[in-house]
């Protein structure tokens, strides 16, 4: 069968609608852009980066409030602290494997100096998921040219999925993993809003997992499609970022990061002493100069009050984000010969409409 998203195999998460791509890049601005490195020689490399573009090209002359989440800290995302001191998003969001942050980091400064000149930003965030085990993660493969590569591709529409970008070499579940994104439509009082997320899903238990609340990972257990590791070593990560174009001031970009625990945890997510799961929420509703303090004047247009809808988007799309992930991943093959078999996706539809749940597409 060929790899399909979740709902093209006739399965649904929640009630919300969703955008026209059901992806972050619904939300009016928002850019993704992969680079995947797949190579046997000179090292076995199963890697990439994937990068997040709040508004473009005014990216860097147009900031965003953002708030993150920290539900495990055995992670790292860079800049979070300028995130939490200002509330402000300066830069595009990477996202990679463990051993190469520092590289992204390093060249997201070098790009904006390079295309941009001195004055663009200087504190980029870039998250990380480890890859190892398919990807000779000590061989460094991924280079300053990767991170332009993903640059470059970045656009509107639809985002490819599964083993792409900074998804490459990763394990969700006990399946192959990697990149996933859903959206949704979100009505509040002071109008319709569209929230997407984007998900590096590498994390979890096989006995864990659900869909829809059916315990697919105990269905399709180990002796029916092996496991790729011990079950102890079933700690891992997942970074979340999550978008929307309503008008949010920094505190309830914090409240929307948190709700990706929500999404999370309705897949099998608990968040494992070695997982380092980090969640950054941005919000293009406010147009934020970056050559002033016109952020100081703004108002949110969604109250406290009013904020319900957005947070039912956020663990709704999170949630499908990460099904989406498994769904359009394939099997792998990688370092000294391991294999990470794909989530069978006609199983996954026999396992639901046992349940009750989906159809046959």
């Amino acid at each position: 069968m060929t790899r399909k998203r979740l709902r093209e195999l006739g399965i649904t998460v929640g009630t919300m609608p969703t955008g026209p791509h059901n992806a972050i890049t619904d939300v009016p601005g928002v850019w993704v852009g992969h680079a995947t490195l797949v190579r046997d020689e000179p090292s076995v490399a199963r890697t990439g980066v994937t990068v997040i573009v709040p508004r473009g090209e005014a990216t860097r002359e147009d900031f965003t409030f953002a708030g993150f989440h920290r539900f495990n800290g055995c992670g790292e995302m860079t800049g979070l602290l300028w995130v939490e001191e200002s509330g402000l998003l300066c830069s595009p969001v990477a996202i990679t494997n463990t051993f190469q942050v520092g590289l992204v980091r390093d060249t997201l400064i070098r790009f904006a100096v390079e295309r941009y000149g001195i004055e663009a930003f200087h504190l980029p965030v870039v998250g990380e998921t480890y890859d190892g085990w398919l990807n000779d993660i000590s061989a460094f493969p991924l280079t300053r040219e990767h991170l332009f590569e993903a640059m470059d591709a970045a656009g509107p529409g639809p985002v490819a999925e599964g083993n792409v970008g900074g998804g490459t070499g990763m394990i969700c579940h006990g399946f192959k993993g990697g990149i996933g994104t859903a959206s949704r439509l979100a009505d509040c009082k002071s109008g319709r809003y569209t929230v997407g997320a984007l998900v590096q899903a590498n994390y979890g238990a096989r006995a864990d997992l659900r869909v829809d609340g059916v315990p697919v990972g105990r269905k399709i257990g180990p002796d029916r499609v092996p496991l790729p590791f011990k079950p102890a070593s079933d700690d891992s990560s997942i970074i979340v970022v999550v978008a929307t174009d309503a008008s949010l001031l920094p505190t309830q970009c914090r409240r929307l990061a948190q709700r990706a625990t929500v999404g999370l945890a309705r897949v099998g997510g608990v968040g494992h002493n070695t997982s380092g799961d980090i969640f950054l929420a941005f919000v293009t509703g406010h147009h934020i100069p970056a050559d002033t303090q016109a952020s100081l004047a703004l108002e949110p247009t969604v109250s406290h009050r009013d904020v319900d809808p957005l947070f039912h988007a956020v663990a709704e799309a999170v949630e499908e984000s990460i099904l989406n992930a498994l769904t359009a991943a394939e099997t792998m093959t990688g370092f000294q010969g391991r294999t990470v078999h794909a989530l069978p996706l006609d199983e996954l539809q026999r396992v639901m409409a046992q349940y009750g749940r989906g159809g046959e597409s």
